[in-house]
């Protein structure tokens, strides 16, 4: 059975209060997920609606950004998050020090750069504004993506963790707006493009695989991860969860419903 609430802050509301000492992912004592909206919340559905047949019951407990699940999972309000990768779950470790660790894979969800005004990249015109994401590791993800499409050059040596700062050459003078990850498909009206992750494309009507100016591929590193705790990693309800997303309806759920958009990754 699949149980969701929708959270703005870290901490569960007090009508979510658990059975003290039942095991995680029984009736008394739901296994609680974090997600972000979209795309990760609607695969963790189908992951929980196979896991119930076996009654292992999970809750969802949805997030509108980045920041907010990994804060809850450090304040034991969460037992696990799925939607990160692991260029991400480093930084997250390095800035804010958690102690958490991937137990299995969940989807990738393809980065695209997307226009309302442009057909191609190239049509970009001087002075051009291209939305990246605010994060660290999607922000540099997206320098990476435009500049391996011809937008602009990197310095040397430049990955995931570049930044604006990084960037080495510039002919048509573009300009990088960083703006929080979800807003940026609200602002493609007012930008010359965006990059936008899978899981806020989709849901707004982009297919990556269609729609994108540039796509990444499916050798991308970004595929995102179910992680917790480290002291539970071991815990047999981590590895109930991580073995729901490689469960063949799972996959072709997500071949169905995204239509290669999303990519199953475990």
């Amino acid at each position: 059975m699949l149980r969701r609430s929708i959270l703005a802050i870290p901490a569960l509301l007090p009508g979510l209060a658990l059975a003290q000492g039942a095991e995680p992912g029984t009736a008394a004592r739901p296994l609680r997920v974090g997600v972000t909206n979209g795309v990760h919340a609607q695969v963790f559905e189908k992951v929980s609606e196979v896991l119930a047949r076996d009654r292992f019951v999970t809750r969802a407990v949805e997030f509108g950004d980045f920041i907010q699940p990994n804060a809850a999972l450090a304040a034991g309000d969460l037992d696990a998050n799925a939607y990160q990768h692991l260029p991400f779950l480093e930084a997250q470790r390095v800035q804010r020090g958690y102690d958490f660790v991937p137990v299995g894979k969940t989807v990738l969800t393809l980065m695209g750069v997307f226009s309302r005004r442009h057909a191609t990249l190239a049509a970009l015109p001087q002075g051009g504004r291209i939305a990246i994401p605010n994060d660290p590791t999607n922000g540099g993800r997206a320098l990476l993506l435009l500049a391996q499409n011809g937008a602009f050059r990197l310095r040397d040596g430049a990955d995931h963790r570049a930044t604006v700062a990084d960037i080495a050459e510039n002919p048509k003078r573009l300009r990088i707006l960083e703006l929080e990850a979800a807003s940026i498909v609200r602002s493609l009206q007012d930008v010359d493009a965006g990059a936008i992750t899978g899981n806020y494309a989709v849901p707004a009507g982009l297919n990556p695989l269609r729609d994108a100016l540039a796509r990444e591929t499916e050798q991308s590193v970004y595929t995102v991860l179910v992680v917790v705790r480290r002291a539970d990693q071991e815990q047999p309800w981590a590895r109930r969860l991580a073995a729901g997303y490689g469960h063949p309806e799972v996959r072709a759920f997500v071949e169905a419903t995204f239509g290669g958009a999303v990519i199953s990754g475990a």
